[in-house]
Order: C-alpha cells, then structure tokens, then sequence
C-alpha cells in the first residue's frame, strides 16, 4: 500500500463497493425503519428530515454529506495520509450520489417491516461497509474521520466513545421526531459498533511467545514482515533437557496469522503462544496510512 502507486484495484473496488452497501442499506433498512444513523450521515438525514418537516423543503442527503465531511476530509488529508483521504471522499460522494439516485421501486420489496430488524440487520450491514474501506486504508467519512485521526494518535480503537457521540445525536431525533425510532436507531448504532469492533482489528495487538531452534531465522521474518523487533530468552526444554530459545515480540492482529505461517515453514517445531494485548506501553510500530 505504500507502493509508488498506492491505488490497487482491490483497494478502488472495496471502496466503491462499500459506497453501494451504505447506499442499499440507507434506502432499505434505514428508510423502512425510520432509522438516523450515527455520525455525519445521521446529521444529514436529521437536516433533510427537519427541512422537509418544517420548512417544506426536499434537500438531497448526497449535497449535505458532502458539505458536512468538507472540513474532516481536509484534517484528514493534512494529519493521516494523501490516498487515505482522497478515497474516503470517493466513498462519501459515490454514496451520496447513489443513496438520492437509486428508484425506490428497486428496493421497496427488501424493507422488513419490523423496526427490531431493520435496526440490527441495518447495522450489520453498515459495520460490514464501513469494515470495507478500513481494510483497505480508507474510511466512510463523518465520525469514522475522527475515529481513526484519534486511534492514530492512541494507538488504540475509540470506536465506543465514538458511539456515545452518537448517542447524543441520536438523542435530539428523540426530542424533535420519534423518541421510538430514536431508541431503535440505537441500537442500530450499538449494533455496528459491536461488529466493528469484532471485524476491524487494525489497532489489536498480539503477543507472540515462541519458542525455537531458529531464532535468528524466526527473528528475520518478524522483522521482515511486520517491522516489529523482537526479545529472546535462553533456557532448557525440561523434557529434552535441551537449550531452546523463546523469542518475545508484540504486532498487529492482522499481522498474526500471515507471521506464524511463515514461522512454522522456517521451523516446523516451534511453539508459539499468542495472547491479546490489553495495554501497551513504549514504543510500537504503525504502518502509516496513505
């Protein structure tokens, strides 16, 4: 991804594809349950909600998603990475333009009638779209911009502070619309969240506790692959009575199971204890986004 040309087809193609599935979902389960999402495309449909409500007026959601993602797209560009922002607002306009553009007529027949579905199958569906673009550097805008600027800065996910931010969203459509509605908006949002959280896991660390009898040549794949250093103990196989040496190295969670197949083609014998990393203090490698 940090190639002199960083835009691969896998990458332009996620994107547009996550663009469509916010799009479909917007015009079946958000719409059908009278859902506002969290993050800036609730503000937007709270905007066309309250002009068509009380002034008459019919605003197209696509124009104020892309007017309230101006100003996050330009920190974005300025403070995370070129390409990440650049297809971030390629996802944000192609959503827009799709969720105004598509014939309700295409999807009246997919909207459940039950708000409880509507909010959790609309959330999978939102969490699987915006896990789209993470996967592939970039994001869907809004509140996901200020997500990631903070969890670079971390070093950690802050996806649940982001959800009690939307709470407070959410709560004002209870005070001006539906206090119904705004509970099961909710729990679309919870509902992403969790998911979110359970397929991204970009900021995840693991623990590797491994144990070999190729220690420099287990050391160079860890360095090599994930740009992470990497601690080696000495001491005795109790059963053998052998020296073995136990290598001690923390990565990403999406760096583990590429790593320890690679282990095991190096040293069939190894053993490798993986643990979840809680809490990190010191210095940790992050790929930089671009």
């Amino acid at each position: 991804m940090n190639s002199a040309n960083p835009v691969t087809v896998k990458r332009a193609a996620c994107v547009i594809i996550s663009a469509g599935l916010m799009a479909f979902n917007i015009n079946t389960f958000i719409h059908a349950g009278g859902i506002i999402p969290g993050g800036f495309s609730g503000v937007a449909l709270l905007i066309q909600e309250s002009a068509r409500k009380f002034a008459g007026i019919e605003l197209p959601y696509g124009l104020m998603l892309i007017i309230l993602n101006a100003i996050p797209a330009i920190v974005s560009f300025r403070s995370i990475g070129k390409w990440f922002s650049i297809l971030s607002c390629i996802n944000i306009v192609l959503s827009g333009i799709l969720s105004d553009c598509i014939p309700p007529i295409l999807t009246h027949f997919l909207q459940p009638q039950d708000s409880l579905l509507n909010a959790i199958f609309g959330g999978l569906l939102n969490a699987i779209a915006i896990n789209l673009c993470l996967n592939v550097d970039a994001t869907s805008g809004g509140t996901d911009f200020i997500a990631i600027y903070f969890s670079e800065k971390q070093g950690k996910d802050v996806w649940y502070q982001i959800l009690i931010g939307n709470c407070v969203i959410l709560t004002l459509a209870a005070f001006m619309f539906n206090p119904e509605k705004a509970l099961y908006s909710i729990i679309f949002q919870y509902t992403t969240t969790t998911a979110l959280v359970s397929l991204y896991r970009g900021y995840q660390r693991k623990t590797l506790l491994i144990i070999t009898g190729k220690p420099e040549e287990v050391y160079t794949v860890i360095r090599d692959m994930t740009h992470h250093d990497a601690t080696s103990f000495t001491g005795i196989g109790r059963y053998l009575k052998t020296e073995r040496t136990m290598l001690y190295s923390v990565v990403s969670a999406n760096d583990v199971t590429p790593l320890i197949v690679a282990i095991k083609e190096i040293d069939p014998q190894a053993f490798i204890n993986t643990i979840r990393t809680e809490q990190l203090t010191g210095s940790f490698y992050r790929r930089p986004k671009n």
